[in-house]
């Protein structure tokens, strides 16, 4: 089996399975939520490989607020004023009208960062306005 970005390429799980893409805000929250706790018990002296593979150590703390980081950046627009969350729906990245409405989707690619799935899963993905605030962007 190959790694798939969001939507599957099979219809193993039932053709449009809402079970697929690797960016879930819940799954995320709570290992970002275990890490500061961990870290709590832990210190500073306990640091992990972070990213795998880039021999930068981190502490469970910094390593939680890289993944804060990397999913609030979803939302937010980069340099070029873009959000990721809007992939490439000129309509939502430029019309004034559209550019900042903020949808909530059920899951996001994992290369891009575009929404997909349901856009109205503000249950669960509406936790980045937590992971927001904690990071003070």
């Amino acid at each position: 089996m190959s790694y798939e970005p969001a939507e599957s390429s099979t219809g193993l799980f039932g053709g449009n399975s809402n079970w697929r893409g690797p960016i879930w805000f819940p799954v995320n929250y709570l290992i970002i939520e275990s890490l500061q706790k961990f870290h709590h018990y832990l210190g500073d002296d306990y640091k992990v490989e972070c990213p795998t593979g880039s021999g930068q150590m981190m502490t469970l703390w910094e390593v939680a607020a890289e993944l804060s980081r990397r999913l609030t950046r979803i939302f937010l627009r980069d340099a070029g004023g873009r959000r990721p969350v809007f992939g490439d729906i000129e309509k939502f990245q430029t019309d004034p009208n559209w550019s900042d409405l903020i949808l909530f989707h059920e899951y996001f690619h994992g290369d891009t960062g575009s929404g997909v799935g349901a856009n109205h899963q503000t249950g669960w993905t509406g936790l980045v306005a937590k992971l927001i605030q904690q990071s003070g962007e």
